[in-house]
């Protein structure tokens, strides 16, 4: 089984838990602290799967690494730029 699958049988069983749970509130009242309990730890777990299931969700694919080489530059790229901080190359820096 995949994650999926797994996560939509645990689904399926809070569902049935749902059911159930209604099914004895009809029975014996919603008053009681032991239904109200359940009920609130179905929705806690209902609340967990939710997020298991954004969890396990694919992700956004990557773009394309880009590969940088080692080697070194070309020198000529940098021929009509002046050397930061140092000023321009015909003046003298302060």
């Amino acid at each position: 089984m995949s994650v999926h699958d797994d996560i939509n049988a645990v689904q399926r069983c809070l569902d049935d838990l749902g059911r159930s749970l209604g099914r004895l509130e009809h029975q014996l009242g919603s008053d009681g602290l032991e239904i109200r309990r359940i009920r609130l730890d179905a929705r806690h777990l209902r609340e967990s799967v939710a997020l298991l299931r954004e969890a396990a969700a694919p992700a956004a694919p990557r773009p394309d690494l880009v590969t940088i080489s080692d080697a070194p530059y070309d020198i000529t790229l940098w021929t009509d730029s002046d050397d930061e901080g140092l000023g321009a190359r015909d003046r003298r820096a302060p």
